[in-house]
């Protein structure tokens, strides 16, 4: 089965990055691109004059070709808030995205537009505010409850293909709960993998597959709250990529992920940012 990319574009400057880094992934694990074309606003009036998005598709064009990558190219109108996840509803994609250059007045009434794309995408989903190749050193982010399965397993394929090193990270968040399993994560959290908790033994697992596949791997553990102890290891390392998972689709009460912890990450991070839902095989 051919995997396939979803990139879209309004023809703000900023999606650029994220048409680069959809194009480099393409090539590595041999996927086909549909690049998107989301015309915002048409002014009838307007029709013959010289849209952003021509400029953006004629680069790109160049870039798949110079490439080898399969491609097709589409267009619709609309608000790309509303066209991407309908788009993205069509096929089994992973959908690649960019900011949008929303005006800031904009994010303080509705929030910034990946936080609602997220929300809307069931797809995987990566997001690219800066095209950050070649890809040397990925950060995947263990939870412990199996939300970064479907996610994991995309940043290793793509880890395999650029021979990158892989960060696992578990962080402890504070625990107002006493009970045997919560008790060895609290006392032993700087040496989870040793310890026979559901956290221990996706970071075990994880590992593992890593070596299988002939990558370096590494696990590293943090106590706190989550988005300032993922950031933080952002600031103390260079990453190439971020790879967290959600938690949507899943059923358990208390979530270590949730939605708007990918979200604030995304939101501020200046790598890319693979994300993707909870799926039971």
């Amino acid at each position: 089965m051919t995997t396939e990319l979803l990139i879209s574009t309004n023809g703000f400057k900023g999606t650029w990055p994220s048409i680069e880094y959809g194009t480099w992934l393409a090539s590595a694990i041999d996927a086909k691109i549909t690049l998107l074309g989301v015309t915002e606003k048409l002014n009838p009036a307007a029709i013959d004059d010289h849209h952003p998005l021509e400029d953006v598709f004629a680069r790109a064009v160049e870039l798949f070709q110079k490439n080898g990558v399969e491609y097709e190219l589409q267009i619709q109108n609309g608000d790309a808030e509303v066209v991407i996840p309908r788009k993205a509803k069509e096929r089994d994609y992973i959908t690649v995205l960019g900011p949008l250059g929303r005006p800031q007045f904009r994010h303080w009434l509705t929030g910034r537009s990946i936080r609602n794309l997220m929300e809307q995408i069931e797809k995987p989903i990566l997001y690219v505010p800066v095209s950050k190749l070649p890809l040397k050193k990925l950060l995947i982010c263990i939870g412990g409850l199996g939300y970064e399965v479907t996610a994991e397993h995309l940043a290793m394929r793509m880890a395999m293909k650029s021979r990158a090193a892989i960060t696992l990270l578990h962080v402890v968040p504070s625990m107002d709960l006493d009970y045997p399993t919560a008790r060895i994560v609290r006392d032993n959290w700087q040496t989870l993998a040793d310890t026979p908790t559901p956290v221990g033994r996706s970071l075990r697992q994880a590992l593992q597959i890593a070596k299988d596949d002939g990558l370096v791997a590494v696990i590293k553990a943090r106590q706190g709250n989550i988005v300032e102890e993922i950031a933080a290891e952002l600031k103390a390392d260079d990453y190439d990529l971020l790879c967290m998972g959600s938690p949507y689709s899943g059923s358990a009460l208390r979530q270590l992920y949730v939605p708007n912890v990918t979200a604030e990450i995304a939101e501020t991070s200046t790598i890319p940012v693979l994300t993707a839902r909870y799926k039971r095989e």
